[in-house]
Formats: C-alpha cells, sequence, structure tokens
C-alpha cells in the first residue's frame, strides 16, 4: 500500500479520485490547493501526487516545481485540460512522472498509477540491493583491501587472516615476491583491535646496513655523525599499530639481536639513548626466501625465527590460482583506468585466455604493471590479443626459462643462446649488487629495473651478496 495525495480545488473531482484510488488498496490524502498540498507534504511524505494543473493561487505546475525541489523522490502525475500539450510537456521537463488529460481521467489514471508505482517499487528495490552491496563492497574493503579472489587457495588465506587478525600473535608471511605480502599485512592490521593505530611498512632489504639501528629504533642527538636531532624510529611511531617488517631475510645478524629483544621483552633503546622505550606493537613479518634453511647456515638466528613465526602464512603464487586471474584483470582495469584517467576498455576472451595461460613469475604485481601498460599504449574500447605486450602466437607469452643449476649453469635443454644470456644477466646483476654494496635498491637502479624484478633475479639465479 503507497501513500497517495490527490491535490484538486474542485470538490466533486477531489472526492472522485480519492475514492477511485482507494478502491486500489492505497492510502489517500486530499488536499483544495496547493498550498494546503505543501502543508501536508510537509508533515509526511508522500509516495505520488495527482494534481490539477488549473487551480487557484499554486497552480499545478508550481506544486510540482516545489515538491520536487524539497521531495525529489515523490512522484507526480499532473491533470491537464483537453489538448494542453504544452503544459504536459512543461510538466514532464519539471520532472512529472507522466499526464492524464482530464477528459480520460477516471479511465486511464489506475493504469499509470499502476506502473508508476510497480516502476517505483523496483527502483527502491534496487536501491535497497545496490545500498547492500555497496555495504558488502566497503566491508570486504575495509577487510581485505586489495586482495581480489575467490579461489580456494586465497580463501584459505582471507579465512586466516579472519581468525589471526583479532590476536596480537606474530605472523610471518611466505611468498614469492609479488604475491601481496604487503596487502596481507594491512589487512592483518584491519582485522586487528590496533586498526585505528598506525600501519608502518619497513623494507628491510633497502636499509643501508649502518643505519638500521637507526631506522629501526631511531637514535638520540649526537648518537653517530650527522646525528643532528633526535629522531624516532619506526618502532616507535608504529607504536598502538602495527610494523611490517618486508624481507625480513635481509636483516642483519647483529640487529636480529635487538629485534628478538622487542619481541620478548616488549622493550627498546634508541642508538645512543639512555632512556629504555616500551613497544606496544604487533609485528609482521614477510619473507621470499626459507629462513629455517638460513637458520641452518647460521644466517638467521634460530631464537628470533620461532618468535616471528608463531603463525605462519604461506601465500600462493599467482600460477596456482589462475581462476582468480580474470576476477585481477577486471579489478586492475577498472583501477588502472581511473589511475590513468581513460575510458574503461575490455578484453576479447582470446586477450583473456592469452593472459591466464601466462607463468606470471612476478606474480600479481606483474599482472598489474602489465594491465597498466596495455591500457597506456592500446587505443579503442576493447582490448584484443595484439594489444598485449606479448607474442601471441605461442601457447606461452613468454617461455619458462627453465630451471638453473646451483653452480648458475643453464639447464641442458635450454638453447645455447637462452644459457648465455642468462649468464651475462647473472654476472650483471652480481657486478651491481658488489658496487652497490648489497642495498638491492641501488643496484635495481643501477640495473635499471624494478627493485621487486631483482629480487625475483636474485633468487631465479641464486645470486648472494658478499662482502669482499
Amino acid at each position: 500500500m503507497s501513500r497517495v495525495l490527490v491535490v484538486d480545488d474542485h470538490d466533486a473531482v477531489r472526492t472522485g479520485v480519492a475514492l477511485l484510488i482507494e478502491r486500489m488498496g492505497h492510502s489517500v490524502d486530499t488536499a483544495g490547493s496547493g498550498d494546503d498540498a505543501l502543508e501536508l507534504c510537509a508533515a509526511g511524505e508522500f509516495d505520488l501526487i495527482v494534481t490539477d494543473f488549473r487551480m487557484e493561487g499554486l497552480d499545478g505546475l508550481q506544486v510540482l516545481q516545489m515538491v520536487k525541489e524539497r521531495w525529489p523522490a515523490t512522484d507526480v502525475i499532473m491533470v491537464t485540460a483537453h489538448g494542453s500539450i504544452d503544459v504536459a510537456v512543461e510538466a514532464m521537463r519539471h520532472g512529472a512522472a507522466d499526464f492524464i488529460e482530464k477528459t480520460d481521467l477516471y479511465q486511464v489514471l489506475p493504469i499509470k498509477i499502476a506502473r508508476i508505482l510497480e516502476q517505483r517499487l523496483a527502483r527502491h528495490e534496487r536501491d535497497r540491493l545496490g545500498a547492500e552491496n555497496e555495504y558488502l563492497r566497503e566491508e570486504i574493503s575495509d577487510r581485505f583491501g586489495e586482495i581480489v579472489g575467490n579461489s580456494a587457495v586465497i580463501l584459505r588465506v582471507l579465512a586466516a587472516v579472519e581468525k589471526v587478525g583479532g590476536t596480537d600473535s606474530s605472523v610471518l608471511l611466505y611468498g614469492e615476491s609479488g604475491t601481496g605480502k604487503e596487502l596481507v599485512a594491512r589487512a592483518l592490521h584491519r582485522a586487528s583491535p590496533r586498526r585505528d593505530g598506525p600501519f608502518v611498512r619497513v623494507n628491510c632489504g633497502a636499509l643501508p646496513r649502518e643505519l638500521v639501528e637507526s631506522e629501526l629504533f631511531g637514535h638520540e642527538k649526537g648518537a653517530f655523525t650527522n646525528a643532528i636531532r633526535q629522531r624516532k624510529g619506526k618502532f616507535e611511531l608504529a607504536e598502538k599499530g602495527t610494523i611490517f617488517l618486508d624481507e625480513i631475510a635481509d636483516l642483519p645478524l647483529e640487529t636480529q639481536v635487538n629485534l628478538l629483544r622487542v619481541l620478548q621483552e616488549k622493550e627498546y633503546d634508541r642508538v645512543g639513548g639512555e632512556t629504555t622505550l616500551q613497544a606496544d606493537v604487533r609485528v609482521v613479518a614477510a619473507t621470499n626466501r626459507s629462513l629455517m634453511a638460513m637458520v641452518a647456515d647460521g644466517t638467521f638466528r634460530e631464537d628470533l625465527f620461532y618468535r616471528l613465526e608463531v603463525i605462519p602464512l604461506h601465500l600462493p603464487p599467482l600460477r596456482e590460482r589462475k581462476e582468480d586471474i580474470p576476477l585481477l584483470v577486471e579489478h586492475f582495469l577498472v583501477k588502472k583506468s581511473r589511475e590513468i584517467n581513460v575510458p574503461l576498455r575490455r578484453l576479447t576472451p582470446e586477450a583473456m585466455r592469452i593472459l591466464c595461460d601466462y607463468p606470471w613469475p612476478g606474480n600479481v604485481r606483474e599482472l598489474e604493471n602489465i594491465i597498466e601498460r596495455t591500457i597506456v599504449l592500446s587505443d579503442g574500447e576493447t582490448i584484443g590479443p595484439a594489444d598485449l605486450p606479448f607474442d601471441s602466437s605461442v601457447e606461452s607469452p613468454v617461455r619458462d626459462p627453465g630451471p638453473i643449476a646451483a653452480d648458475g649453469a643453464a639447464d641442458a635443454t635450454e638453447t645455447p643462446l637462452t644459457a648465455r644470456l642468462e649468464s651475462l644477466e647473472r654476472d650483471l646483476i652480481q657486478r651491481a649488487m658488489q658496487q652497490a654494496r648489497g642495498v638491492k635498491t641501488q643496484a635495481a637502479e643501477l640495473l635499471g629495473i624494478k627493485t621487486s624484478a631483482l629480487y625475483y633475479k636474485l633468487d631465479k639465479y641464486g645470486v648472494e651478496y658478499a662482502e669482499k
């Protein structure tokens, strides 16, 4: 049942129309003038108003305009005299849902009311579902950020995030470069009671060896050369929140001792400081290497390993959740189109097949980069195989280079040219790492590649930096 207001300054017409609408099962109020109609609207909004155009005082068009200004969700049907087409057009222009000629009033009105109220109900249902979907999207975004996928392996990760997020336990994230370890760390922060506190990210592999302690724990003025003022460290900045220690395997052994103290005693000292500070921080660490193997060869402390790996979470590479690729592609198409400010484009089925067949050694980060590059370089409304930065004539866009032997030599199944190129690339990476004294961001700059690509190649070729 809808609430309807009938407005007409003729008593007989007003009463007749009201009775007709009541027989349709709706609640009806009546008004003998435009002013009375607006007073009734102010007392309680109506779903539909049926108003005559020609009235003393405020006419129907003025009533329509005022109603649409104050109660835009209310639908209005304008009743006009026979042949008043100009009035009808003007009424529709100002937002009337429909108009009826008075000569057809009693025959046509029930049909038009039924249609308008049915459309109104459908519109409200769409709005309700839209609001629910938007709420769910925001809730998922609040909980999991940009983690996209519905494969079994990624759903297990999200379930673990939900379960672990509410605790203060240390979490160690394992996964190849580009699998989204930082996104999971942020999701753990959002799911925790610390969600209103800071989230501080530290790339341990990018910290200069001589400044690691200062970066993590801060320093006092005069603690060392160029320490011209007191500086807060990352742990102090993360107080009451979460600190994400990315590439934890690159943390020097001498710093591992102090990190262990933070995890065990919940305290630390600034470099050059005499006052012990308390650490109320949740620690999430990540690595793309085997810390257990590093413990075995003495390059990572066993006691720190067990303090960090209270909750281990393994993030799957993209090649193990290929069913998520179409969802990720759509996500990045929308995201990058907005960022670059270009019209949204769609992939053809053939282009999508190529992306799904690709092994993605750089995982989700590589897929994001490929989508952005494709959007920038392609033209037209759709993206086809020719628009992708791949050779679509082969089954896999980029051939898997195959395993690399421990001594760096190429596997026997590779072509001599491939082996020579990869050997040259390995040598260049080794030289860059030596020149940068092990600082990966600097080595990546020397090589002209992204730091993420360097991490992949270091792992691929087994390159390790050692002081000479």
